[in-house]
């Protein structure tokens, strides 16, 4: 069990650091290519990463699981089978997405410009996509490799893969902006170009980094394979029927984010010129599916990094039938994300007009989109840790079903909120849509483990309060820093930021260390933390 939790750990950490660099650009990438120029970056994303997830997702994590399973049984010469002909079958379906997304670029570009006002032109956004289209051509290929490493219990290569691609790709992207834009003049739109085309740059050089890992470990995986036992002929037939089961929930569940920002990106612009916001929409929809969605993420990263921690320890409880040690560690799971995402959520909400000004412009629009979308970080931090559970416990099918119906409540309720409510409405939605998906998904839970918990909701009640607890100071504070001085530049928003940061982080702190409930959530080095400040 120690080297299965190193592993997750290992794992976790390079994905977790690789997710906090896809962050970290954004804001020098926004001050470079500016605001109007930004959007066109998110319009060629957002149908990337629904090929990629369709080309990609799970694919690590089905041939790790294949690979594995013979592995066990001395079966080696399977996991080869795989690997070899799984090459081939990826580059082949590499080029294939590459085709299809080039073919669907203008097709796509003409639903998203439906008017003369918008900033963009329809070939603007069609060549966008066409350039980050070019990533399809490696990254499926790097995703096999990383899983037949996992099979074999190695977790390192993917780990640094992911972390080079991520840089590499941050790299190029912001140097290449750079010297279009600043040294060289440029237009930003070419920059634009050039950052999405940094995805395809970075995935060589996670391939790299996979080839050297390979050549390291080769002579151990043919001396295993020497000793191989053959378990029966396997066909390719049956092979890839296996991993095709093994892998669709994880597509589903890794474009989930995608799917619902792809809604957005094909139904936005047209409900907002039927009501005459031709000319800002554009700003509307960046400002929705990318400049605040990048910070709200923040909170959920958090969360679900503590929280999926716990999710090996499900799997292991529900194997061996313990199932009150498994209700157990629902509710601990439970109260750890919501003990940290209901007040960073919260607090992200408040402090909106300072986070924005300080990562990207003074915006009022911006600052109440921020606002109105941060509390939707806790939606998200539920869906991704009971869609875990529910994969733990062998239910995968429902979590097809509770997001194709939570994405049709969101396709359904999408343009007629937006009518009515503007860029709220599409939050709306979004929340209503989430909603539904996590109530399929704990209803689920609760019908196949018997799972209800009121230490769970007097928890969610009893942190509810230490966040209102919370909010009145950092409101106080704020309203006085105010009246001393209006913070028209960014270093000194910057610090009043930080100062309420401070004082919430203070308040939070205090009153959950009082009340013992971060020592109870989060263990023996909280617990003796809090012995060291007093809190005994």
């Amino acid at each position: 069990m120690s080297s299965l939790m190193k592993g997750t750990a290992i794992l976790t950490i390079g994905l977790f650091l690789s997710k906090v660099l896809g962050l970290v650009y954004v804001f020098p990438f926004y001050s470079i290519v500016g605001k109007d120029n930004v959007g066109l970056y998110q319009y060629a994303y957002i149908p990337y990463n629904i090929m990629l997830s369709i080309a990609i997702s799970g694919l690590p994590l089905g041939v790790s699981k294949f690979v594995s399973k013979y592995n066990s049984v001395n079966d080696y010469e399977a996991g080869r089978k795989l690997f070899k002909s799984g090459i081939l079958v990826m580059a082949i379906t590499g080029v294939i997405s590459f085709i299809i997304l080039n073919l669907l670029a203008t097709p796509i570009a003409n639903v998203v410009i439906k008017d003369e006002e918008q900033i963009y032109s329809v070939d603007q956004i069609a060549s966008a996509i066409r350039w980050v289209s070019y990533a399809l051509l490696a990254v499926p290929i790097m995703s096999l490799i990383r899983g037949f490493f996992q099979g074999y219990s190695h977790y390192m290569p993917t780990s640094v893969s992911q972390l080079i691609e991520q840089i590499v790709r941050i790299v190029v992207l912001l140097g290449g902006s750079f010297v279009v834009v600043i040294l060289l003049n440029g237009e930003p739109e070419t920059a634009v170009k050039f950052a999405v085309f940094a995805a395809f740059i970075g995935a060589l050089g996670g391939l790299v980094v996979l080839y050297y890992y390979w050549k390291k470990l080769s002579p151990e995986f043919n001396m295993l394979r020497r000793s191989s036992v053959s378990s029966g002929e396997l066909s390719y037939r049956s092979i890839y029927k296996e991993i095709i089961q093994y892998s669709i929930p994880f597509v589903f569940v890794g474009m989930a984010s995608s799917l619902f920002q792809l809604v957005d990106m094909l139904t936005f612009n047209s409900a907002m010129i039927s009501i005459g916001l031709a000319s800002v929409t554009d700003d509307y929809l960046t400002m929705l599916n990318f400049t605040t969605q990048k910070i709200v993420i923040i909170p959920v990263m958090l969360a679900t990094g503590f929280s999926m921690a716990l999710i090996p320890t499900i799997t292991k409880q529900y194997t061996l039938g313990a199932f009150d040690t498994l209700r157990g560690e629902l509710d601990k799971t439970y109260q750890i994300l919501l003990f940290i995402t209901i007040p960073a959520s919260i607090g992200i909400a408040i402090l909106a007009p300072s986070i924005y000004h300080v990562l990207y412009e003074q915006s009022e629009m911006g600052a109440n989109v921020l606002a109105h979308y941060a509390p939707l970080a806790i939606l998200f931090a539920l869906f991704s840790v009971t869609a875990a559970i529910l994969q733990g416990i062998d239910y995968q099918k429902w979590i097809i079903f509770s997001l194709l119906t939570g994405i049709l409540v969101k396709l359904v309720l999408n343009t007629p909120l937006i009518k009515l409510m503007e860029v709220d409405g599409a939050l709306l939605a979004t929340a209503l849509g989430y909603g539904v998906t996590i109530a399929i998904n704990i209803g689920v839970i609760h019908r196949a483990l018997h799972y209800r918990s009121n230490l769970v909701l007097r928890r969610i009640i009893l942190i509810c309060i230490l966040t209102l607890l919370m909010a009145i100071p950092v409101l106080i504070v704020n309203k006085l820093l105010n009246s001393i001085a209006v913070p028209s530049t960014k270093s000194l928003e910057a610090l009043y930021l930080a100062i309420l940061v401070g004082v919430g982080v203070a308040v939070y702190g205090y009153l959950s260390f009082r009340l013992k409930l971060a020592q109870k959530l989060l263990g023996g080095r909280v617990t003796r933390l809090a012995n060291k400040l007093g809190f005994k």
